[in-house]
């Protein structure tokens, strides 16, 4: 096991809501109304398919660019306050650097968001961190985590990505990486290579290595 990728939104951190909480402010400066059911339609995606999505939604004659704005700043805002991580999301990043085994974080939200994030997380614990800002195509296609791997000097096929969505699941797979998936707002079916759980706390070090093993 040569690295292990972790996303960052509903896997590292309990940000999602946070993302329910901003989308529905900024759905309410566009005249519109905003549900959990629209967000499902997200997950996973990146800032520029969120934000046509709901100028599609609320039919808001607003640049593209100001809802970007608008949603950056409420989120860095917001997540500035303190982040959540996860049930077991420390403790397994935390085990994993203690065998040695480099971790980085791969995540489709912009960079500003990340660094709001990884200032209450802790941003030395990753050995690198890629976000939207650092590829040209955000997962689903396998770009972020090729870069990841890339960047380490690491095969793909000798890495494991932990992720929550399906978008961040199909990125993983297509890379050629093992797959622990802890489904959070969108189910996440079983298949070769690929390990699902209700939480990080069911998984440890020798986990991965054995799926990765398989």
């Amino acid at each position: 096991m040569e690295a292990v990728f972790f996303d960052m939104d509903g896997l590292l951190v309990d940000s999602e809501r946070v993302w329910l909480e901003i989308e529905t402010e900024v759905m309410g400066r566009l005249g519109a109304e905003w549900t959990p059911e629209h967000q499902a339609h997200l997950v996973g995606g990146s800032m520029e398919r969120t934000v046509e999505y709901m100028l599609g939604v609320s039919g808001a004659d607003v640049a593209p660019g100001a809802v970007r704005d608008w949603m950056v700043a409420g989120m860095v805002a917001r997540l500035s306050q303190g982040v959540v991580p996860m049930p077991g999301a420390g403790e397994l990043v935390d085990a994993l650097r203690d065998e040695g085994v480099p971790v980085g974080l791969v995540t489709s939200s912009l960079g500003e968001i990340a660094d709001a994030v990884l200032k209450g997380f802790g941003r030395d614990r990753f050995d690198l961190v890629v976000t939207a800002d650092d590829v040209t195509r955000t997962k689903p296609d396998p770009e972020p985590y090729l870069t990841a791997a890339r960047r380490l000097g690491v095969e793909p096929v000798r890495c494991v990505v932990l992720e929550d969505s399906p978008n961040g699941v199909a990125a993983a797979t297509a890379a050629g990486c093992a797959v622990v998936a802890v489904p959070h707002l969108l189910p996440v079916e079983p298949a070769p290579g690929r390990l699902v759980v209700s939480s990080l706390t069911e998984v440890g070090v020798a986990d991965l290595r054995a799926l990765l093993r398989s």
